[in-house]
């Protein structure tokens, strides 16, 4: 039996392929960086979530002062409420970069945020549309631009969520780095 300890292949946007370790669990200091920078540009932040069910919503909102800078998430699980309510493209396939970044997208407008991090994939135990379990792509969207990463995880469903929420983490705090303070209209 395989688990997310197990090495990981992340595909970045611009298609380049590298080697990592899938962690399982978010690192601390990433959490407090993350509110660190949120609290001092004064940026709101949301997650969309499919794959991660909340659990990256409960992960975002445990950290410092989370109420000042975390707008909330949205659990968009079935197909029709990610068109209805997100819009995301209908017949889009829901496990593909481009659902992803369309995922982050709607929520960062919903939220009126400055970055969204945005979660969809396929968890297992067995593939999905003809997606093998561990396929995981993870959007973004801020006022710089919109992206797509791709996880390819291993493991148990349990374990690749968890992996899933922690790279989650991470991006969200990585694209944070790059925001500027907030201008006046949102400061009224």
């Amino acid at each position: 039996m395989a688990d997310a300890a197990d090495a990981t292949e992340e595909t970045e946007q611009t298609g380049d392929a590298e080697q990592a370790v899938a962690e399982t669990e978010v690192p601390e200091e990433v959490l407090t960086r993350l509110s660190e920078l949120a609290q001092e540009r004064g940026v709101r932040l949301c997650v969309v979530e499919s794959l991660t069910s909340g659990r990256l919503a409960s992960t975002i909102g445990a950290g410092e002062g989370a109420s000042e800078w975390f707008g909330g998430g949205i659990v968009a699980y079935q197909t029709e409420e990610k068109e209805r309510i997100l819009g995301v493209t209908p017949g889009l396939d829901p496990t593909s970069a481009e659902c992803a970044e369309q995922l982050a997208e709607g929520g960062r407008r919903l939220f009126d945020a400055d970055l969204c991090v945005a979660t969809t994939g396929v968890g297992g135990p067995g593939p999905e549309n003809g997606h093998p379990a561990g396929t995981v792509y993870l959007g973004w969207s801020s006022s710089d631009g919109t992206g797509n990463r791709m996880l390819a995880l291993s493991g148990e469903p349990e374990e690749i969520m968890d992996a899933a929420v922690a790279a989650a983490v991470k991006l969200l705090a990585f694209h944070a780095e790059s925001l500027r303070p907030v201008g006046p209209l949102r400061q009224s």
